[in-house]
């Protein structure tokens, strides 16, 4: 048997499953399809971001069972129940065999199906059977014997049948199926309790079981981010508007037809309402309004969109019309990307899901060897009674015990709290991909930032243009040498997405610039651009091609015929008259050399954001950056760096990363916005980039996504990896202790079936309070981790004393 048939499984999908079953045989897959969409979809509803599907259409009754066996969790599906403890009862069966269906069959002819059905973990009804135990229980404390007897098993015959009449059907089904878990083994402590007349005590544990795990489901559905909102914002269809003779469609004249999002082609024009959401990427083409993207980057703030703004997919219009233009085809958009990366991220498991998933068979194995063995040897061995009631506790009764208190269910929800951290940082804008990047956060000790885009807002200003070398002669200097260095490049960076590129397409609005024509063109990444230009004009008139280079001083320096003239561009970029604190670029033209100042200035808050991590986090903080050193150390000292590597290519990056990698056992956090960074975020332990910005390289190798254009989320995310994996420390340390003792426990006879099972639920519901701690803001240590919680109980009894009612007066006691 499986690991995942042996954890604590609540029969939620129980239902589902019967019904699934029956309709098979009957052969209605109509009824397959309608049993589907009421008993799946509304448990769908409040999958986490990283389950949802929203192309997901329910109609194939082929998906109702489960993909054939493999090891637990193998699936986004069996993920998420794995983590929550609860098991599809027959998980990894494509079919069902011939046993199961004599079953069916019979339940269905004698009622007992529909009957299961109508109890199977109903709330309200379980509570009933609770509360008629527990007055049973009390009977022969308040009444004489005989009427307590009578009253007693009147309780005891109304009771039980509310909780055994599932669990009996349910049991027969998962044994049928080759199967035994916590459900076959707790059916068989109660029927078996009652054969050995505890009918007071086998009904007990069933009914607490119940219970159990309908509050055990109410806890970790709190762990669950609310996607409904995602949900909505992903529109079926489209107002696709009618365009004449390639004009921009204007207000005055709207004709639209409503076409499927999936059909939607880049440079299309759509038109999009107040309260409507944005199917894909798309431009302001026309109009201004107020849009929210919260439910994409837990950014809550509404922010204003005109002309010219971009807006991606899935983000709300909230008032006014307007007219866009896509960017994007919904395969491509933001909100779709989205949720293919999380649900990629659930078939990366932590370290200790992974080795659960090894350990859960045989440890199912040993425990039913192990009760085999305590029921067959006791009597031998230890003179107990083979068949005793709860107060002889025969060997059968604590073989019973010892299945129960052992079975895996607080173990097996462990990992919980892995799900609770990722949905939590999903909330906030932070997309990982699968929780076993918080085991990886929490123990890299380095951080490494690119600069560009990153640690600065990347959005350059071209102040100057500077020659300063193969200008000075009479025939070259005249007033529009600027402007023919800023068209040629101009030209070259038309079209790319670099800052430089776009700091100088910028600088020539407004500007009456020569025509310049690119006719062949190639792109170094990390160097700068290579291009043969045509349209101006040679001393004697007529128009030349001339070969031009755009990048760094060192890349134009580099491509000097001699090492005198290298040195001397050098030179005079460092003595510039407009110094040295701007980022610079050059540009070569045949041999004149231009050189380009560009201002970059760090990101607000970005300071706060390095104290955090290097006075919380205690990690050693670097900068590793392609510009000179000057600029370099200019933001490092504004922003609070002092370990700088300058003018790195991309493989230099890379070499820095694996250097420092292999100097710490911790590892190392690299941080980029995604150009010409992907080399060194694919080598680092954790890449983490700006999503906007990145990519579809960047975003294929990292493992953390930013939705928001800040580093903000990066000390809450390390925070936040540190504090899960000390809450699944604690969680599995829990676990341990409480399997053991009560384990020990019932062997020993010190413990009746229904407080074996107090125990075992207990502890599960305990670990799983403790995961969705991981729901609270990040603490960076143990010590501020008790703090809070010492504030949060203070706050607590404040509350309750204040609300409890005082007069004021105290009166002295009487002598």
């Amino acid at each position: 048997m499986d690991s995942l048939s042996i954890c604590c499984s609540a029969r939620g999908g129980l239902r589902q499953s019967y019904r699934t079953l029956v309709c098979r045989i009957r052969g209605h897959p109509s009824a397959v399809s309608a049993s589907f969409r009421c008993s799946i979809l509304p448990v769908r509803s409040r999958l986490p971001l990283f389950q949802r599907n929203p192309s997901f259409s329910p109609s194939p009754p082929v998906l109702l069972l489960p993909l054939p066996s493999r090891a637990i969790g193998g699936g986004a599906h069996d993920h998420h129940e794995h983590h929550h403890g609860h098991s599809h009862p027959y998980a990894g069966e494509s079919g069902i065999n011939d046993v199961q269906k004599a079953i069916i069959r019979f339940a269905k002819a004698v009622g007992w199906a529909d009957l299961a059905d109508l109890l199977r973990e109903h709330l309200q009804l379980c509570c009933c059977s609770m509360v008629l135990l527990l007055v049973a229980a009390a009977f022969p404390y308040v009444l004489p014997a005989a009427a307590a007897k009578s009253l007693q098993n009147a309780f005891i015959s109304v009771a039980f049948p509310l909780v055994g009449v599932s669990a009996a059907l349910d049991s027969m089904l998962i044994i049928a199926a080759g199967k035994i878990n916590i459900h076959v083994l707790m059916a068989l402590a109660s029927f078996a309790s009652l054969f050995m007349g505890n009918s007071l005590e086998g009904a007990l544990l069933l009914a607490m079981f119940n219970l159990a795990h309908i509050a055990e489901k109410y806890f970790t559905s709190r762990s669950i981010v609310d996607v409904k909102e995602l949900k909505d914002s992903h529109p079926d269809f489209a107002l696709k508007l009618e365009v004449n003779e390639g004009l921009v469609p204007q207000f005055s004249n709207l004709n639209y037809n409503k076409i499927p999002v999936h059909h939607l082609e880049v440079g299309s024009y759509i038109l999009v309402r107040a309260g409507e959401a944005f199917p894909v990427d798309v431009e302001v083409i026309q109009g201004a309004s107020t849009i929210t993207v919260e439910h994409l980057t837990g950014e809550s703030k509404p922010v204003d969109r005109k002309v010219g703004d971009a807006i991606p997919g899935g983000a709300r219009n909230l008032e006014g019309m307007m007219i866009v233009k896509t960017t994007k085809t919904w395969e491509d958009s933001t909100l779709n990307k989205i949720v293919q990366l999380t649900e990629e991220g659930q078939l990366n498991k932590p370290k200790l899901q992974r080795w659960l998933d090894e350990f859960g068979e045989q440890y199912s194995k040993v425990v039913v060897t192990l009760s085999l063995v305590v029921a067959l040897i006791g009597p031998f061995l230890f003179k107990w009674p083979l068949i005793g009631t709860s107060a002889s506790r025969g060997s059968i009764y604590r073989a019973l015990g010892l299945m129960v208190a052992a079975s895996p269910c607080a173990l097996a929800v462990a990992p919980l709290a892995y799900a609770t951290a990722v949905s939590s940082c999903a909330s906030k804008g932070i997309l990982l991909k699968g929780g076993h990047v918080l085991d990886a956060l929490a123990s890299c000790q380095i951080i490494a930032f690119d600069k560009t885009g990153t640690l600065t807002t990347g959005k350059l200003a071209c102040k100057a243009i500077e020659p300063i070398h193969g200008h000075w002669n009479r025939a070259c200097c005249n007033p529009d040498c600027e402007n023919e260095a800023l068209a040629v490049a101009a030209a070259m960076e038309r079209g790319t997405t670099h800052p430089i590129g776009r700091a100088v397409v910028d600088f020539t609005l407004g500007k009456d610039l020569p025509i310049v024509s690119v006719e062949s063109f190639e792109s170094l990444p990390g160097r700068g651009l290579s291009a043969t230009l045509a349209g101006i004009k040679s001393e004697n008139g007529g128009h030349q091609l001339l070969n031009a280079s755009l990048g760094s001083v060192e890349y134009i320096a580099s491509m000097c015929k001699s090492d005198r003239e290298s040195d001397k561009i050098k030179l005079a970029a460092k003595t510039s008259a407009y110094g040295s604190n701007f980022v610079q670029a050059a540009l070569t033209v045949n041999e004149k050399v231009t050189l380009f100042h560009f201002e970059d200035e760090p990101r607000p808050g970005v300071a706060d954001v390095i104290s955090a991590l290097r006075d919380k986090g205690n990690l050693r903080l670097m900068m590793l950056t392609g510009d000179h050193e000057s600029s370099a150390w200019r933001v490092a000292k504004a922003v609070g760096i002092n370990e700088v590597y300058c003018n790195l290519k991309p493989e230099d990056k890379l070499n820095h990363v694996k250097k420092s990698t292999r100097e710490t056992a911790g590892g190392l956090i690299m941080v980029g916005d995604g150009i010409n960074d992907a080399p060194a975020l694919a080598a680092a332990t954790v890449g983490i980039v700006l999503a906007q910005r990145a990519s579809a390289t960047a975003i294929a190798v990292a493992d953390v996504l930013l939705l928001q254009d800040n580093i903000s989320g990066v000390p809450f995310c390390i925070a936040k990896a540190r504090q899960t994996t000390l809450l699944v420390k604690q969680s599995v340390a829990l676990a341990l202790s409480c399997i053991v003792f009560a384990s020990l426990q019932s062997v020993l006879g010190s413990l009746p079936l229904w407080l074996t099972v107090l125990l075992h639920e207990g502890g599960t519901l305990l670990v799983c309070l403790n995961s969705i701690r991981a729901l609270n803001e990040p603490t960076w240590s143990r010590k501020e981790d008790l703090l809070s919680l010492f504030v949060k109980f203070r706050q607590i009894l404040s509350t309750i004393v204040a609300r409890t009612p005082f007069n004021g007066t105290i009166q002295p006691a009487p002598l």
